[in-house]
């Protein structure tokens, strides 16, 4: 039995950590936090944030406009993505099903530019909503990654049984044949 059983690279055990990490309490966590700020934006900008557009002047109000439908795509993009693997926790679907309707779901693009001119004339609320649906997006795209990590440069061509030699791969890619 001392056959050369292949060892396994260390990307396995990092999806096999990143799947129980999606599953855990943490992820229950992640998902209520996501899902009470969609609601709590919908509330304000249906109710106190239509109120504090009204009043702020052209250049903002244009501003506001833009920010809140990037604050609003931002967070049904999570949502999507929080749904999708709720319904993998809850064996509704495939994590390989989730993967491939996840596609759809953008993440990476949906950044707010919090250094605009104008940023400073939006309402604080506003503000407040945007600075914590980007850290929220921050954290779900890096559960994204160790979830559905795309192979890199050669990987898939090359899948060393041995993570140092996975490791020695990436350096000879990097710096060509030493010695």
């Amino acid at each position: 039995m001392t056959d050369e059983t292949p060892t396994r690279n260390t990307a396995p055990e990092m999806v096999h950590i990143a799947n129980r990490l999606a599953s855990s309490d943490n992820f229950q966590s992640l998902f209520e936090e996501g899902m009470s700020l969609v609601e709590e934006t919908a509330l304000y900008l249906d109710g106190d944030g239509r109120a504090e557009a009204k009043l702020l002047p052209r250049p903002a109000s244009l501003a506001y406009a833009t920010e809140s439908m990037r604050l609003t795509t931002r967070l049904m993009q999570l949502a999507s993505w929080l749904l999708l693997q709720r319904a993998v926790n809850e064996g509704e679907m495939s994590r390989e099903q989730a993967g491939s309707d996840k596609n759809r779901v953008r993440l990476e693009k949906l950044s707010s530019p919090v250094d605009s001119p104008s940023w400073a004339d939006m309402p604080e609320t506003l503000r407040d909503l945007v600075s914590r649906s980007v850290r929220l997006q921050e954290r779900i795209v890096h559960l994204d990654q160790m979830l559905y990590r795309k192979s890199d440069q050669n990987d898939a061509d090359e899948t060393p049984s041995n993570p140092v030699e996975a490791h020695l791969n990436k350096l000879h890619a990097a710096f060509g044949k030493m010695g």
